[in-house]
């Protein structure tokens, strides 16, 4: 009886141990197809990937089409070209030459001269100083540096920080600039201002300047008690990766990858020397950069690094302060123009659409220095960024940005971009 028990014991195991492992089996081979199967999700990145890269492919054809065209009719020597669209850098290039007597082409880390697009730096850069209460809008210029004067002791009293940044404190159009290309110090330039005679009371008159615009940085150097030039490093340039912006004229000179200045030739293009001027006015055309770091720029202006800077304190440098009036500037013969404003180193542009009767903004400024030509522009509503780099002055500096513009928009609305995963 023993015998039978044991033996009906064994027998109980053995069945267990059989259902056990049937059941590992079946769970084991349940696991292999759940884990078999794609999530939606994947797939869905997956065929965005995929668009994504042939959208952006297609966009480098286009504006290689359009860059290589212009080389070829000699409209321009080349150009770093950045396009960004929300967090991402759809485009960060170069077409074309560094220079005219060589075969170096330029890529997205070749360095150009900014001009006045560093206008727009500084803008911002007050704009954060504000943000931490540094400064206000309406600070009183004489309150940093105590010896300006511009016209009698009550007018002088009456400019503001808003009114330097906006190019609206009664100076004639570009005084002193002479004197900014001489390479003099910016707080010798400020005491010499009493020699010019205001052309209206602060607040009232739009009149590009270089000089007074550039006394921001000493108002952002006494706010701060740090040169602007370390400000902009420390604040923008190396927490957002512009690794090749430089301040200086020294480091231009030993860069590897610098796309030469040129003028026009009898047959072409000349090249030219790299000058030593507006290094003492950084803020007025002081900055070099490439188009990768402009694209990082766009990038963040667009409010897509909150840890840098929040947006809100960002767009306080693109609300208009004086109206532009007059249809004589190029980016009034934009199509679809409608009226153009100053901020605080930028300008703001209304448009209409060409079908439809959507009223769009621009955030704009074009910057010209040592024969560079250079354009930049932000589309708030399409969360979109585009930036064109010239080592020419060439006409088409003037149409490059709605060009360029149309070239996106026409990708975007092709139905040749396969939708298949």
């Amino acid at each position: 009886m023993r015998r039978f028990k044991t033996f009906i014991g064994t027998l109980l195991v053995i069945f267990l141990l059989v259902v056990a492992t049937a059941s590992t089996v079946r769970t084991n081979e349940s696991d292999t197809t759940i884990s078999a199967t794609v999530p939606e999700h994947r797939v869905v990145d997956e065929k965005e990937a995929k668009r994504y890269k042939l959208r952006q492919q297609k966009l480098k054809g286009a504006l290689k089409a359009y860059f290589e065209k212009a080389i070829a009719n000699g409209d321009i020597v080349g150009a770093g070209v950045s396009i960004v669209e929300g967090d991402s850098i759809l485009i960060s290039d170069g077409f074309g030459k560094r220079s005219i007597d060589g075969k170096a082409k330029i890529d997205g880390t070749t360095i150009f001269r900014l001009g006045s697009l560093s206008k727009g730096f500084a803008g911002v850069l007050a704009a954060g100083l504000k943000s931490e209460g540094k400064l206000s809008w309406n600070d009183k210029l004489i309150d940093y540096i105590p010896e300006f004067k511009f016209g009698d002791p009550i007018n002088t009293a009456k400019i503001t920080v808003s009114h330097i940044l906006s190019h609206t404190s009664g100076t004639p159009y570009h005084s002193f600039t002479n004197l900014v290309e001489a390479g003099l110090p910016m707080a010798t330039i400020a005491r010499r201002f009493d020699e010019v005679t205001p052309l209206s009371e602060p607040g009232q008159l739009y009149s590009y300047q270089n000089a007074m615009f550039a006394l921001s940085q000493e108002v952002m150097r006494k706010a701060t008690g740090k040169a602007v030039q370390r400000s902009l490093q420390n604040r923008f340039f190396t927490p957002l990766g512009m690794a090749t912006v430089s301040m200086d004229h020294e480091t231009l000179l030993n860069s590897d990858n610098v796309a030469i200045p040129h003028a026009r030739a009898r047959k072409g293009w000349r090249s030219l020397p790299l000058k030593d001027r507006y290094y003492n006015a950084v803020v007025a055309g002081g900055i070099n950069a490439s188009s990768l770091d402009m694209a990082k720029w766009m990038r963040f202006l667009l409010g897509h690094n909150p840890e840098v800077m929040e947006k809100a304190d960002i767009t306080e440098v693109f609300k208009p302060f004086v109206a532009l009036n007059g249809h004589n500037k190029y980016y009034q013969r934009w199509p679809g123009h409608l009226q153009s404003y100053y901020g605080f180193g930028w300008r703001i542009h209304r448009f209409q659409g060409m079908d439809t009767n959507k009223e769009t903004t621009i955030w704009h400024h074009g910057g010209s220095v040592n024969n560079y030509r250079n354009e930049i522009a932000l589309y708030p509503e399409d969360d979109l960024g585009i930036c064109v780099l010239l080592n020419g002055n060439s006409k088409l500096a003037r149409t490059v940005i709605p060009d360029v513009r149309a070239i996106v928009q026409r990708v975007d609305s092709s139905n040749e971009i396969p939708t298949k995963g």
